[in-house]
């Protein structure tokens, strides 16, 4: 890879644009590749280097993204948003992701979609690696792809999450992709859902005869867009190629049973990730035995719908990860007896009608909203829902902290609270992490409540 990197900033003025932790990667790489002209880090915030790092220059400050034109190569790190199109620069931009990508393209299972791709990814990364073949993990899991090359040998899988801002400007596609699902996410990025689904789709666009395509069968591409063998995946339509009805997955000549007892995994939602999983494994050559093994040893990520623990008889669940309506639905679906739910964090326009809907006819007890997306909830469904059943189970506060305390005072024994806020932590919190820390702290002090 690093002669390929060599090849791609040779002579160049290259800028890295953005100095978190994929940046720190992209200057060391740089660095190591060399036959750069010059390299330059910009980023909003100071920047503190090595003083072995003496040639490389720093902008930083408001104004560090005032002069992209002057360089030949920007490296640009996922999220930050350009003020125009990129093809208006006459600077080439370029990412970690995409010289990753291009450098290792065959060997690459890229996982995207708007929930659920950090399960698939995790999860098929643990179900190769117990069944003894050569595997590694990469991308939007927290895992800079230029960490890991030294790992890599030419039989080595690369499991890779994709971000929709990893996606947003490759001109690259993996080997084997995935495409789970598509969710109204996003918008204050993107401003409308047709530039965040081409987003996503960059992950088959540039997919080449012989690649393979898993995806949801309601956002399958026409064939005139996807040049790769596509299977599609449905938990509605028996005419998927992988379908998962209740429990049980058929693909091929088989039926696979999901053991759902005896797996740490809760929730229709997540039986769906798992079916996405078993098709590749199949199409990899895994039996069902081996995939079945190493099923049921696998431990959920943090935050997404875990239990943490039992605080005077009631059941406390942390789904932080939930930024949209369907997972908190989904949430709601998979957890008996839920006693209170915690919704609400950072505005970020998106439509809550759905989740509404589904809120007014549910069984939970009590409903607390929360932060600036709770608010908007509360007050849409006293304007425009005067249907909606049970209005005194809703109940306004503004902070988490608040949250808590009142969901410590009105949920009652034997049953369960669960955060699963349908909104960004951003602006509250550093990110979903950090508030789902935050609640499971704030749930076992004796300081509230």
């Amino acid at each position: 890879m690093l002669e390929l990197l060599k090849k791609e900033i040779l002579n160049k003025h290259v800028l890295i644009l953005g100095y978190g932790r994929e940046g720190h990667t992209s200057l060391k790489r740089i660095l190591q590749a060399g036959g750069y002209a010059s390299v330059t880090i910009a980023d909003q915030n100071p920047v503190l280097l090595d003083p072995a790092y003496s040639s490389v220059k720093i902008l930083s400050g408001p104004a560090y993204m005032d002069t992209l034109d002057a360089y030949d190569l920007v490296f640009k790190s996922p999220g930050i948003v350009l003020s125009q199109a990129p093809e208006a620069y006459d600077c080439r931009f370029t990412s970690q992701m995409e010289i990753f990508m291009t450098a290792y393209r065959e060997q690459i299972i890229g996982i995207t979609g708007t929930k659920g791709k950090s399960t698939v990814t995790t999860l098929l990364h643990h179900i190769l690696k117990e069944s003894g073949r050569d595997v590694v993990l990469a991308g939007n899991i927290g895992i800079p792809a230029f960490d890991i090359i030294e790992q890599i040998h030419t039989d080595t899988w690369i499991i890779c999450e994709l971000s929709c801002h990893q996606l947003e400007y490759l001109n690259v596609s993996p080997k084997v992709a995935m495409l789970l699902n598509i969710h109204e996410e996003h918008l204050d990025h993107y401003g409308t859902m047709k530039k965040y689904i081409h987003s996503k789709q960059q992950i088959y666009l540039h997919q080449k005869p012989g690649d393979l395509l898993l995806c949801e069968l309601s956002i399958l591409p026409h064939k005139s867009f996807c040049q790769a063998h596509m299977y599609t995946v449905s938990d509605r339509f028996t005419t998927a190629d992988v379908v998962l009805t209740g429990t049980k997955i058929r693909f091929e000549q088989g039926d696979y049973q999901i053991p759902t007892k005896e797996i740490h995994l809760l929730g229709h939602h997540n039986h769906l990730d798992i079916a996405f999983d078993y098709a590749i494994c199949y199409l990899l050559g895994l039996s069902d035995e081996e995939f079945d093994t190493a099923l049921r040893t696998y431990k959920p990520l943090p935050h997404r719908l875990s239990f943490i623990g039992e605080q005077d008889q009631v059941r406390y669940y942390d789904d932080s990860i939930s930024t949209i309506c369907d997972t908190t639905i989904q949430a709601l679906k998979s957890i008996p007896k839920v006693g209170s739910v915690l919704i609400g964090g950072m505005d970020r326009g998106i439509e809550y009608d759905e989740l509404i809907t589904f809120l007014s006819g549910d069984n939970v007890l009590h409903i607390i909203l929360m932060a600036a997306t709770g608010k908007r909830i509360y007050e849409e469904i006293h304007e425009r829902y005067p249907g909606f059943q049970k209005k005194e189970r809703l109940h306004l506060v503004d902070t988490l902290e608040e949250a808590v305390s009142l969901a410590k005072e009105i949920t009652p024994p034997g049953m369960a609270c669960v955060l699963s806020p349908a909104a960004a932590s951003y602006g509250i919190f550093r990110n979903f992490e950090e508030r789902g820390d935050v609640f499971a702290k704030l749930v076992f002090s004796n300081d509230v409540g």
